[in-house]
């Protein structure tokens, strides 16, 4: 991804016309990576997909859980702001046709979408991509959405994690130009139940890396900086 200019918001605009979905980032856009398949191991154990689940993916990027979770759910919609993400995942879709499998390019706090449509709803790795004005309206828009009983899956980096805090201070690692805003687990509990979400499961998860993945596991009760990914679990009355 290309870097955005000091100062300047990060939007649909950056991801369009940077290298952001296409190019140095192998561990995004291989789906047999380690880190994906690792998120779709997590993200999948968190929201617990049934075959008759009619289901969307905010912020789809790669079309990642749509092509994974397709032969589990009824249909899965793969939603992204990102026109650039859209003309990817046509793509792979046409290459590879999956009949209950579509792409819409859309923003997620305001999908104009029928209100109860869905029963199960995505929003894995996007919640640091959005500013605080918007994490907001993108969980009101997947309330709206849900059918009573409907489950919100939200997955997101935890800031505090040693990784995150050594990105962040460009120590050794790299800051991410596109983490405009993490959010702590309070933060995103607060987000849930002020939309209208009982929120039957919320934890820590370990990150991907063998090895360490088992100390994070360990000592992530005691030591924040061990706490690699904020897990919740939505559930509309």
């Amino acid at each position: 991804m290309g870097q955005a200019e000091q100062g300047s918001r990060i939007g649909k605009e950056y991801y369009d016309n940077s290298m952001y979905f296409e190019g140095g980032t192998d561990h995004l856009t291989d789906m047999g990576s380690r880190f994906q398949l690792y998120r779709v191991r997590m993200v999948t154990r968190l929201a617990q997909p049934r075959s008759t689940d009619r289901v969307a993916d905010f912020g789809c990027g790669w079309g990642t859980f749509e092509f994974a979770m397709a032969s589990r759910v009824k249909h899965i919609l793969g939603i992204d702001f990102s026109s650039k993400s859209i003309e990817l995942c046509n793509a792979r879709l046409a290459e590879h046709p999956e009949p209950n499998i579509d792409f819409m390019c859309a923003d997620a706090g305001d999908t104009g979408l029928d209100e109860g449509s869905f029963d199960l709803i995505l929003a894995a790795d996007l919640y640091e991509h959005v500013y605080p004005e918007d994490s907001a309206r993108i969980t009101a828009e997947a309330f709206r959405l849900l059918a009573p009983g409907g489950r919100f899956a939200a997955w997101t980096p935890h800031r505090g994690h040693i990784l995150e805090i050594l990105k962040n201070n460009s120590i050794l690692l790299k800051p991410d130009p596109t983490h405009v805003d993490y959010k702590s687990m309070a933060r995103m509990k607060e987000l849930l139940t002020g939309a209208g979400f009982e929120i039957p499961r919320a934890y820590y998860a370990e990150s991907h890396l063998p090895g360490f993945n088992l100390l994070e596991r360990v000592l992530q009760p005691v030591l924040p900086v061990m706490r690699r990914r904020v897990a919740l679990l939505g559930v509309k009355p």
